[in-house]
């Protein structure tokens, strides 16, 4: 998969991408909603989830001015298949700019133009940021997982779950590009 968007590339990793994604999952703070990770679980994961899994779990989001990596984003078929998961983590120097709803509704389009995906799902339990994002791109919120994930806090998150159906793609029940 190669997509492009006003500001973005979206394509594989490469191993090449290892020190520069390194540097977004070791940040704590845009890590806060997600699992700790190592070097080498980042190592791991890139070769296995990204390099050499076909199709990919995950793809690069990169600045086109500049082309340095802003991101990882998720999108994975999961369940049954037509059934995609979304999700994205970008270096925190990129957030508040519109780059994580950009590189979404790119990947929406792709899963159900290019795909023809029955459904796209994500899940989250950052309600602050992500929670007003997913449904700002359509997304519905299907159900909450009360007190399931244990947060790098130890206190028990919950963890939201959203989806968007092709017909309600189809029908314009998500953001626009503009």
């Amino acid at each position: 998969m190669h997509l492009e968007t006003d500001r973005l590339r979206l394509e594989a990793f490469t191993m090449d991408d290892l020190p520069a994604l390194w540097d977004i999952f070791r940040d704590e703070q845009t890590m806060e909603h997600m699992a700790p990770m190592t070097r080498e679980g980042t190592q791991a994961l890139l070769r296995t989830f990204c390099v050499e899994r076909t199709p990919p779990g995950a793809f690069a989001a990169r600045l086109r001015a500049g082309g340095g990596l802003a991101g990882w984003l998720l999108f994975n078929q999961v369940d049954a298949p037509g059934i995609y998961e979304l999700g994205w983590v970008l270096r925190r120097d990129c957030w508040g700019k519109g780059l994580a709803r950009e590189a979404s509704l790119a990947l929406l389009r792709h899963a159900f133009t290019a795909l023809g995906a029955h459904k796209v799902v994500a899940q989250t339990e950052d309600i602050r940021r992500a929670v007003p994002l997913l449904e700002g791109l359509g997304m519905v919120r299907e159900g909450v997982f009360r007190r399931h994930s244990p947060g790098r806090d130890g206190a028990w998150k919950d963890i939201f779950w959203y989806g968007l159906l092709r017909e309600e793609y189809v029908n314009g029940n998500h953001g626009t590009d503009s």
